[in-house]
């Protein structure tokens, strides 16, 4: 039924335990990190809701619904992504004029909103309205990055769906199969660095991020011993950053990565016996050079920042204040 959901039992559990059950909830919350398969798995459950022909175990793809889903078209499936940077106060209240109607065709309608996290607190209030007051035949599912918080009372009116970042192994996998040209050990480079979610190391091809990325964790491990020649390390990854365009918040999250794999490198015990990855020594390195107050305060400001570039500052300045604020916290 979830043959593109890999390695994520549990989700695929409850969704098949509510299916074999016939306990739907009204709605489900999708939550986990980017890249892991949370839109691939929203979207097959929708096609198994919407398929004419019970029972099966998946969709049948030769019913009328099926062949409607499949191109597109079906009238009972509602697909909301982000305006721009997020979900509008006018998508959501324009889904819940639509909602007053019942469905077109078949017996329910699905509604999937992507990246949910994305939404500020006046359309998270006119969702959480919705979730509150469901209309009949109408099944919500939500995909969220966990990164993000969510309005509590959104995340208490679902039932949650919870995913994980993969196994390295199962990752590189998965990356290998989609990129052909890779070799093992660049799909395997890959999934460590994306940290197990294969969806988001295929942004990395984009010219200049990985130099910049790899550029930015040296300078920050060895920012030389006097402030000028830190700052002058700060403005110059900035200007680098900046120029990155598509690449830049795919940087921001490989530095997010980093900083919490540094962080969880002081809260678990070493394998007996494995091999060393090859971003055990940097994550090492960075353990032994920050606590994890301060790794936890970095985290904080790539946040922050990537905020107020989702409000269209300027690239260059909010780069400087990155970079100037990653270099003060030693």
């Amino acid at each position: 039924m979830f043959a593109e959901t890999l390695g994520q039992k549990k989700a695929v559990g409850l969704l098949s335990r509510s299916l074999e059950n016939g306990r739907l909830a009204h709605a489900y919350l999708f939550s986990g990190p980017r890249g892991v398969g949370k839109k691939t798995t929203a979207r097959q459950f929708a096609a198994v809701l919407l398929c004419r022909h019970e029972g099966m175990n998946g969709p049948c793809g030769t019913c009328s619904s099926c062949v409607q889903f499949a191109s597109g078209n079906n009238p009972d499936f509602v697909h909301i992504k982000p305006q721009g940077a997020m979900i509008k106060i006018d998508q959501v209240r324009a889904l819940k004029k639509a909602l007053s109607y019942p469905p077109l065709e078949a017996p329910r309608r699905v509604i999937m909103l992507e990246d949910v996290h994305t939404m500020r607190r006046e359309a998270g209030n006119s969702l959480l309205k919705l979730l509150e007051e469901p209309p009949p035949d109408n099944i919500l599912l939500l995909t969220a990055d966990d990164s993000e918080p969510l309005l509590p009372t959104i995340v208490s009116r679902c039932q949650i769906i919870p995913f994980y970042p993969l196994p390295v192994e199962l990752a590189a996998q998965i990356i290998a199969r989609r990129n052909s040209s890779l070799t093992a050990e660049e799909a395997l480079r890959f999934a460590q660095l994306a940290g197990g979610c294969p969806g988001l190391a295929g942004t990395f091809d984009i010219e200049g991020l990985l130099p910049a990325y790899e550029q930015t964790i040296s300078r920050l491990l060895n920012p030389g011993k006097s402030e000028s020649a830190r700052v002058e390390s700060a403005l110059e990854l900035a200007l680098q950053a900046a120029e990155l365009k598509e690449g830049l918040e795919q940087l921001f999250d490989l530095l997010r990565l980093f900083f919490k794999e540094s962080m969880l490198a002081g809260l678990r015990a070493p394998d007996q016996g494995s091999e060393p990855r090859p971003m055990d020594d940097n994550i090492l390195r960075a353990r032994e050079r920050w606590n994890l107050q301060q790794l936890s305060d970095k985290v904080q400001v790539i946040d922050f920042v990537a905020k107020t570039l989702a409000r269209n500052c300027n690239r260059q300045m909010a780069c400087e204040v990155l970079f100037l604020k990653l270099f003060s916290i030693h």
